[in-house]
């Protein structure tokens, strides 16, 4: 499929400090042309029509009324977490947009992370480990 026939994402930007990953943004590529803010910006009467979809990493791009009035085509809002609270989910459905996010995506990871840092909070290995390499 031609990247042109690809629907049209809008993401607030590809790397830097909030951008989408790079890893991620590779990953979108496959399925989407990737718009970014800036470029919706500087030419938003043909871009709009474009864009299908928007990608929220890290709460960004910011949804609000205006973006969704420029927006005709949009059909689906994707949320990279697992809340949505950042959204006005009434709002975005009276523009007949759905919006869909991964509540479970990473449950597993984080309470793997909780229980390790308690291991390790009561073994006391992080003083283990400075106390190994300062040669005390």
């Amino acid at each position: 499929m031609a990247e042109e026939e690809l629907p049209g994402v809008l993401i607030l930007d590809i790397g830097g400090t909030h951008g989408v990953l790079e890893n991620l943004a590779a990953l979108l590529k496959k399925h989407f042309c990737l718009i970014t803010m800036k470029e919706f910006l500087e030419n938003k009467k043909e871009m709009s029509k474009k864009i299908q979809s928007v990608f929220v990493f890290e709460c960004r791009p910011t949804i609000d009324q205006e973006l969704l009035e420029s927006l005709p085509n949009l059909k689906v809002i994707g949320n990279s977490g697992a809340g949505v609270d950042h959204l006005d989910l009434k709002m975005i459905s009276n523009f007949g947009v759905k919006v869909t996010n991964t509540p479970h995506a990473v449950a597993d990871p984080t309470a793997d992370i909780g229980v390790a840092l308690m291991l390790a909070s009561a073994r006391r290995l992080v003083e283990g480990n400075v106390l190994n390499f300062s040669g005390s």
